[in-house]
């Protein structure tokens, strides 16, 4: 689920950088180091605002002064039983990997329905119905979170796909969720409509950055998406 918060980070810079660009540099710094890391309950996604920036304190000894940067950012923390869209990264008859975002899924093949069996025969490895559903390395599904598990910088999950409205979903119809749970994230009630360019697949969850423009408007039926 993705959340806005509050947050501050203390930034440490050599006096080869004091001057008029200062404020510039700690404000790109911030976001190199912390946009795409893992805080061990939560991603920070991006830096979305910058509230305030404390008075240098220099560091006895060394020279080096020391910022401290209070921050507003999108954060996706992964709570168990919460539904989620992912892709699916490698596949084996134990189960399956898949990434929401940066957090790494391993679905067993206990928590897969029994008509979507393992397809030892084919190439690449998948499961398969037979018909449409075919989970191979790249498709997209949807899975309920059954375990969370928090290491060093780094969260891991379990999911399961056997129950009701789970499974192989549309590629089209995954990229519209993510979208719809992004722009409702950061959308205010006093600005229904907003237009803005977005990237087609957000850099943290795929390696594509196609950017393209999308009008969204806030309705009560719903998100209307306008190319």
């Amino acid at each position: 689920m993705f959340f806005v918060r509050e947050l501050e980070k203390t930034i440490t810079l050599h006096p080869s950088y004091f001057g008029p660009n200062m404020r510039e540099y700690l404000i790109h710094k911030l976001h190199d180091d912390v946009e795409g890391s893992c805080t061990g309950q939560y991603f920070i996604i991006c830096v979305v605002d910058h509230e305030q920036i404390t008075l240098g304190k220099i560091i006895p000894g060394r020279g080096d002064a020391e910022f401290t940067i209070h921050y507003k950012a999108i954060v996706y923390r992964p709570f168990r039983g919460e539904t989620v869209d992912a892709v699916v990264t490698s596949v084996n008859k134990m189960g399956f990997f898949a990434e929401v975002g940066a957090l790494q899924c391993f679905v067993s093949k206990q928590a897969i329905p029994s008509e979507i069996p393992f397809d030892e025969s084919a190439n690449p490895p998948q499961y398969s119905d037979g018909a449409d559903q075919v989970i191979a390395k790249g498709a997209h599904v949807r899975m309920k979170l059954v375990g969370i598990r928090s290491d060093v910088g780094k969260m891991y999950a379990t999911a399961s796909i056997k129950e009701d409205y789970l499974g192989w979903v549309n590629q089209l119809l995954s990229l519209l969720c993510r979208l719809t749970a992004v722009i409702l994230a950061c959308c205010k009630p006093s600005s229904p409509t907003i237009t803005t360019t977005y990237p087609l697949f957000h850099p943290l969850y795929h390696n594509h950055t196609t950017m393209r423009t999308y009008q969204f408007s806030v309705l009560r039926s719903g998100l209307l998406i306008t190319p």
